[in-house]
């Protein structure tokens, strides 16, 4: 087994925690490429990213390009000599920096390829209802997630699954597949699977359009999509109360499956309850949050919030 010089390219913190996997496991991590900083909040303070967090404390050489064709950069990238480079929730790679180490690039997909590629594959499974997904490691090619599969393992999605939840388990499943795939490259017995070219289940970016809750939808299709936005970024829906329109972002949620008389979309409110009338049943909104307040569960908001008798989501 060869000790592969490798280049980690990754953000968020579901790529820090593979990183921290590959560095407790004594793989020879030769440089970092991450985000620029950016702006945020009030005071536009400068925001580095996880990656660059974990890397900075323990000295990890770091690499910020804002334009991966970037020569100087490419230069800087060619002077690590990268037998690998590995990458984890980053960006589409020019050819230039894919093709560049001995042994190529691989990308941890945190779906079942050729299902869900695309930028929210952890999101989608369980807005779409999947009872399984997982987590595949890939050659990267000139597309988005098409490249040829290395290894993949299988995870069941339980049914109160929330992408916070199903997000931290692939990450974990994640990273000992990372591991196993280096080392299967560094034997040079690595077999690859040519993907299908199927574009049945996509996992397109997340937006305020596709993230408003559809409240004549399914029972099902309305309990799914609130988990599957749980807690990042949140499903969210207009309240109308009192001739007054509020934005509320909806967290924790159970589904009711009974008949009704109620219209859909119609609040019922009790001292310790509030659920919406849906087809076929309700559901009840355990954690919510209202435009200009904090996130709070349904019994702390209805201390000090009334709901009319009128009220109905929109």
């Amino acid at each position: 087994m060869k000790d592969l010089r490798i280049v980690f390219m990754g953000t968020p913190d579901f790529a820090v925690t593979i990183l921290q996997h590959l560095v407790a496991h004594n793989y020879k991590i030769v440089g970092v490429v991450t985000a620029p900083d950016k702006p945020a909040g009030r005071g536009r303070k400068l925001n580095e990213s996880a990656v660059k967090k974990y890397a900075s404390s323990i000295n990890l050489p770091i690499f910020q390009p804002t334009n991966l064709k970037n020569e100087e950069f490419n230069k800087e990238l060619k002077a690590l000599k990268a037998d690998l480079q590995i990458v984890v929730a980053f960006r589409m790679l020019p050819k230039i920096v894919w093709q560049m180490p001995k042994y190529g690039t691989f990308n941890l997909h945190a779906s079942l390829l050729p299902a869900y590629r695309g930028a929210a594959p952890i999101h989608w499974a369980i807005i779409n209802g999947e009872t399984k997904t997982g987590v595949t490691t890939f050659f990267i090619d000139d597309k988005i997630d098409t490249g040829e599969i290395i290894l993949q393992e299988e995870m069941t999605v339980q049914n109160n699954e929330t992408v916070g939840t199903l997000h931290d388990k692939l990450m974990y499943l994640g990273s000992n597949l990372v591991a196993t795939t280096v080392d299967l490259i560094s034997t040079e017995k690595v077999t690859t699977t040519k993907q299908p070219n199927l574009e049945e289940k996509t996992a397109s970016k997340l937006n305020p359009e596709n993230c408003r809750i559809d409240w004549t939808d399914s029972l099902d299709n309305i309990y799914n999509k609130i988990r599957g936005l749980n807690p990042f970024p949140a499903a969210w829906t207009i309240i109308s109360n009192n001739e007054e329109e509020i934005t509320a972002k909806i967290y924790a949620v159970r589904k009711e499956m009974t008949p009704h008389i109620f219209k859909v979309g119609q609040i019922i409110a009790t001292k310790k309850d509030l659920k919406v009338a849906v087809k076929k049943g309700f559901i009840i909104i355990d954690e919510i949050k209202l435009s200009g307040k904090k996130k709070m569960d349904t019994k702390s908001l209805l201390n000090g919030y009334t709901f009319s008798s009128e009220t109905k989501i929109l």
